[in-house]
């Protein structure tokens, strides 16, 4: 029974909150965030959090101050969301690779290994490193134990072997 009454007066005296002070809230929301509708929405959400601990309010004459701060504390965090999702934007649809796209990729991909097997080791060691592992001419001649000058013999002539068979690929 008491709580039907401090339900039934914070009902009413959110009601009276909302009728007085909607619009200033809205407008406030509206300079803060710039955009009307998602300050509909940040009021609203101060109005039912006020609502949800209306109990727990210690001086009902601040209720006011609760929600201009609430839409302040709201739209801050709206902006924020805003920054996070600029940062990490989601990939636009359609970007996915076709069928086709695939299956031509997995034959590329098939044919450069299959070029890359009939070098020989030396130059498919060099190549590798290079372009698939990445290192630098001195990193890869310290991992093979050659010289500077060998890495580039080696990496030129297996280039010259790749491209003699992937031309028949294409």
């Amino acid at each position: 029974m008491v709580e039907d009454r401090i339900e039934s007066g914070a009902d009413e005296a959110i009601t009276e909150l909302y009728a007085a002070h909607y619009v200033r809230l809205v407008r406030l929301a509206t300079l803060l965030q710039g955009d009307h509708a998602v300050a509909e929405e940040v009021v609203q959400d101060a109005f039912v959090a006020l609502h949800r601990r209306w109990r727990r309010l210690r001086d009902p004459a601040a209720a006011v101050s609760y929600l201009r701060t609430s839409v302040v504390h709201g739209c801050r965090s709206v902006q924020r969301r805003r920054g996070v999702a600029a940062r990490h934007p989601a990939e636009p649809p359609g970007h996915e690779p076709s069928a086709e796209h695939l299956a031509v990729l997995d034959a590329a991909t098939s044919a450069v290994v299959d070029a890359l097997r009939g070098l020989p080791s030396r130059q498919r060691e060099a190549l590798v490193l290079r372009y698939y592992g990445g290192l630098s001419e001195s990193e890869i001649a310290s991992a093979m134990k050659i010289s500077n000058g060998a890495v580039k013999s080696h990496a030129s002539r297996g280039m010259a072997g790749l491209r003699a068979a992937l031309a028949e690929w294409s």
